[in-house]
């Protein structure tokens, strides 16, 4: 089980959303290579970064924040938001991003996400973002008439490494995980699915431990690290299974 901790990009500062809405963003972090640094102190193993301003631009925006943040770490980093090309995926990972996420493109362009799939082996995630039971995209802008799983089954046999599943409903809003919907997508595919969206404190990540998620490769954690609700070290030792 891997909690990621996340970097929301906008303006070149770490922020929170709420329900994906830019217009209620919370600013966290105007050092966004700073924060990473210090979630990598703090014993986390791998960062998510995602483009805000990117994934409504559809290309990067926030690149100079992105690369700060990779020589400021040296733990893996998951990247998304505005990758819309194979040019755009070959160059991020040359720059040392692990793993690129492709969300509006897994609607949009499937065939472009099966080949960097195949190009890129091991090192392409598809994130399925769900608002109302449907995909949403464009940055959560617009949603489409695909369902998660039906999006997530288009994949199936591709070599996609991750499918990182939000509810968008839930995101930002310390909720809780929406681990039933996650569960059962985690169940019916074989691609590893990771839990985003809602995750608010030591009680989720005691569900995420619980048999019926042992399929989930793990979970993004956002705004319960930020408001304190969350404290790394204990989420960290129980996942780990080591005492607090």
């Amino acid at each position: 089980m891997i909690l990621f901790p996340a970097i929301d990009l906008k303006d070149g500062k770490c922020v929170r959303l709420q329900q994906g809405d830019m217009a209620r963003a919370t600013i966290f972090n105007h050092d966004p290579a700073q924060q990473a640094a210090q979630f990598e102190a703090q014993g986390f193993r791998y960062l998510h970064i995602v483009d805000l301003d990117g994934a409504f631009a559809g290309q990067p925006v926030n690149a100079a924040a992105v690369e700060r943040i990779l020589e400021a770490v040296g733990m893996p980093v998951q990247l998304g938001g505005g990758i819309r090309d194979i040019a755009r995926v070959e160059d991020w990972l040359e720059k040392g991003i692990t793993r690129v996420i492709l969300g509006t493109a897994a609607v949009r362009d499937p065939a472009f996400v099966k080949e960097a799939a195949r190009r890129f082996p091991g090192r392409v995630a598809v994130g399925l973002d769900a608002k109302d039971g449907r995909v949403a995209v464009e940055g959560w802008a617009e949603t489409s008439d695909l369902t998660a799983l039906e999006l997530a089954q288009r994949f199936e046999d591709a070599g996609v490494s991750a499918i990182i599943y939000t509810d968008i409903a839930r995101d930002g809003l310390l909720k809780g995980l929406n681990l039933d919907a996650t569960i059962a997508l985690a169940d019916a595919i074989s691609i590893p699915v990771i839990a985003s969206g809602g995750l608010a404190s030591m009680d989720d990540v005691t569900a995420l431990l619980a048999p019926r998620a042992a399929k989930l490769e793990g979970a993004i954690t956002g705004r319960a690290l930020y408001d304190g609700r969350l404290d790394p070290r204990a989420a960290l030792a129980l996942v780990a299974g080591l005492p607090a």
